[in-house]
């Protein structure tokens, strides 16, 4: 590139320097021969007035020491040959009489023509006619073109020199670099440095520079390294917490289920026998009362049966597969209709297609979801709980819908906390943790659930299943 732009830069300021001494070279050369045709022109005077000839040769011979004249001659103011000078024999010029009075000069393809009027006194007396040929200008281009071309050599010698020197000084170290970056950003080797140039220039300040950004990379590098380490480490270390809480969390399940259902089942039985074979020895309040302690133990039973529902849901492991969610609701609908079938409760199931997630969690989601539209809709005469499926933002949506008691959507930050209702338990019986189960569900199939409803215009719960984490 060096070279390329000083080359043009000295070709077009040699071709600019040639056409200016081309064009000073013609100007001078037609001035020199009018002014030796101006003075063969007053030294011609007097042989013009008193009709000498010979004289006027002899004025004209003067120009023998001028090599580049070809031919020269003096006219008479009619335009009469009156003297005549040739450098070899035979030479001629030639001449416009009707346009002798006139100063001119004209060039020819190898030749100049001048023309000078011989003026005395105001009167034309003749005219000067010189006729030269262009050697010296052709002798003057070649020893222009000759140094044209030293200069440019020369020129083109020192800029490749230059040329050698600044790819060693600075494309040579800015190739390095680029060399480097490529290396550091396709082996994200961050180690790698750009050896210096020893200078203090801009390149060097460059260098120095990316080997900086290099340090602190590497530097930053390392750091991340180390905080994944130790993250990974305070992963292991919590899912190694999390696996002896969860394996707690089952011993504990097993407790509840053993522990605390024998003395609610003695109770139970107790309070049965007393009901039934002591019923005669009690007194009114004392039979209410068993009565109340029978209701409350089945109510703790349901309570610890929900209990670990939800910490099995929590804490059991997924087995994805593929799960028709209409069929599940059909069979759900079936059990509830069957257990029930004094109520006159519609169903309305649309097919929905098949989704993957956990059958066992799935089912147990829509139970809950269905036992609750079936128990809110239960002080209704007629019932209508419809399962369907709609495309919300380009994602499938279930939803569970009934026409019952509905809630307060001022309420609905309780509906998926455990232990949490919305309706009083002589209105409605439950624990609370039904809701709470079926959140859980969800969210371990990471999706969302929510829920639209009006107090006695119905319910709506809405869910999603989200991809399967990787």
């Amino acid at each position: 590139m060096n070279l390329l732009v000083s080359g043009v830069a000295l070709l077009s300021a040699c071709v600019a320097f040639f056409a200016y001494d081309q064009y000073t070279f013609r100007e001078t050369l037609v001035k020199n021969l009018l002014a030796q045709a101006q003075i063969i022109g007053s030294n011609s005077v007097s042989a013009l007035m008193f009709n000498d000839p010979q004289s006027a040769e002899t004025t004209l011979s003067a120009l023998r020491n001028q090599p580049d004249i070809i031919a020269a001659g003096i006219l008479t103011a009619d335009g009469r040959v009156f003297a005549h000078y040739s450098k070899n024999s035979g030479e001629t010029f030639s001449w416009d009489p009707n346009r002798s009075g006139e100063q001119a000069y004209s060039f020819r393809s190898d030749e100049l023509l001048v023309r000078q009027p011989i003026i005395f006194q105001g009167r034309q007396e003749g005219t000067v006619y010189i006729r030269s040929d262009l050697q010296e200008r052709t002798r003057h281009l070649e020893r222009y073109a000759t140094i044209v071309a030293v200069v440019l050599l020369l020129s083109l010698l020192a800029a490749l020199a230059v040329s050698g020197v600044f790819r060693r000084s600075v494309a040579a170290p800015i190739v390095d670099l680029a060399e480097a970056a490529r290396v550091v950003s396709e082996d994200q080797n961050y180690s790698i440095r750009v050896a210096g140039t020893g200078k203090r220039d801009e390149v060097a300040v460059l260098i120095d520079a990316f080997n900086n950004m290099l340090t602190q990379i590497q530097l930053r590098d390392r750091e991340l390294s180390e905080a994944r380490n130790e993250l990974e480490r305070r992963v292991e270390e919590r899912t190694r917490q999390l696996s002896a809480a969860n394996r707690e969390l089952e011993a504990f399940s097993y407790s509840v289920s053993h522990d605390l259902r024998g003395p609610l089942e003695i109770i139970n039985g107790f309070s049965h026998i007393l009901l039934v074979d002591r019923s005669r020895e009690l007194d009114s309040a004392s039979r209410d009362y068993v009565q109340q302690i029978n209701v409350a133990t089945r109510r703790m039973s349901e309570l610890i049966d929900d209990l670990l529902n939800l910490s099995r849901v929590a804490s059991s492991t997924m087995h994805r597969e593929e799960v028709n969610m209409s069929e599940i609701v059909r069979s759900i609908a079936d059990q509830l209709c069957r257990r029930e079938p004094s109520r006159r409760v519609e169903f309305q199931i649309h097919d929905c297609e098949p989704v993957h997630g956990d059958s066992r969690l799935l089912r147990i989601a829509l139970e809950n979801l269905l036992r609750n539209a079936w128990k809110y809709t239960s002080h209704h005469e007629r019932a209508h709980i419809e399962f369907g499926c709609e495309r919300r933002l380009g994602q499938e949506v279930f939803f569970v819908r009934d026409d019952g008691a509905g809630f307060d959507l001022h309420m609905a930050d309780k509906l998926f906390k455990p232990f949490q209702r919305l309706h009083a338990t002589s209105e409605f019986p439950g624990t609370g943790i039904g809701l709470a189960t079926v959140q859980r569900i969800i969210a371990r199939h990471n999706g969302e659930i929510w829920a639209e409803a009006a107090v006695e215009k119905g319910a709506t719960f809405y869910f999603s299943l989200g991809e399967p984490a990787h």
